[in-house]
């Protein structure tokens, strides 16, 4: 499912049209990385949890040439999916 398909699902079931069922997918997903920018974690019940996590810098391999690489520090997002999502696809 992409992001137009889930908008077209969410008017359908919300009876919004899809023009407001689109803005509202992207004010939910733009809060959702506002939170994260700002190292604040964004917990939706029953759904799961979504955490900002600190990659440090480690030693790598290139796979071609198997030479060691060294691989910067970084922030990257993390989605521990809460209970009943679990339960729904279990």
């Amino acid at each position: 499912m992409r992001k137009p398909d889930l908008a077209a699902a969410i008017a359908d079931k919300a009876d919004l049209s899809k023009e407001q069922a689109s803005r509202v997918l992207n004010a939910v997903l733009d809060e959702i990385t506002q939170a994260l920018s700002k190292k604040e974690t964004v917990t939706l019940v029953g759904f799961g949890t979504f955490l900002q996590r600190h990659r440090g810098a480690r030693t790598g391999k290139n796979p071609q040439t198997g030479e060691p690489v060294q691989i910067k520090a970084s922030n990257t997002v993390s989605f521990k999916p809460g209970k009943s999502l679990k339960d729904s696809i279990n």
